[in-house]
């Protein structure tokens, strides 16, 4: 699937909604809860297209009346993490939903710079390049992570 930058003004309720959907789908195949907490720490990160990173996630949930510790956030987004829900954008450290958690993937994403958007990458021929050059160099990969910075097509076309 080519990766995809939302157009501006799409109807992002729907990526939401898809996204809880599959959210509460995967956690029952693995038999674990999507706490209430979980549940909307994962809407705030699918709440923009665009990478959040946990403080700013703390700050929506205080100001939704809330109290909750950083540690809080942080192990909710460990376990979102582990679930394939979300991904850490490392390069900026922020995390994004995952778009398609019922597939385990390598994180591959095309970063905007301009509006900040992040659309993932599902490219089995980019992660067997780096396993090449990386078996090549006697190199033995932990994390196969690649993010690439650009302005996406929306951004360009507003250059005219």
């Amino acid at each position: 699937m080519p990766p995809s930058f939302h157009a501006p003004g799409h109807d992002h309720a729907n990526c939401v909604a898809e996204a809880l959907r599959r959210a509460e789908r995967r956690c029952s195949e693995q038999g674990v809860r999507l706490t209430p907490q979980r549940q909307r720490v994962l809407e705030i990160v699918w709440s923009s297209h665009a990478p959040i990173g946990a403080y700013a996630i703390l700050e929506r949930l205080t100001s939704e009346g809330g109290r909750p510790a950083p540690m809080t956030v942080y192990r909710a987004l460990d376990f979102l993490q582990a679930q394939g829900l979300v991904h850490r954008v490392a390069g900026i450290n922020a995390f994004i939903g995952c778009s398609h958690p019922e597939n385990r993937h390598d994180d591959q994403f095309l970063l905007c710079v301009r509006c900040g958007a992040v659309a993932e990458i599902h490219d089995p021929g980019l992660a067997q390049a780096l396993d090449r050059c990386a078996e090549q160099a006697g190199f033995r990969m932990s994390t196969r992570r690649v993010e690439l910075e650009g302005v996406c097509r929306h951004c360009s076309q507003a250059d005219g």
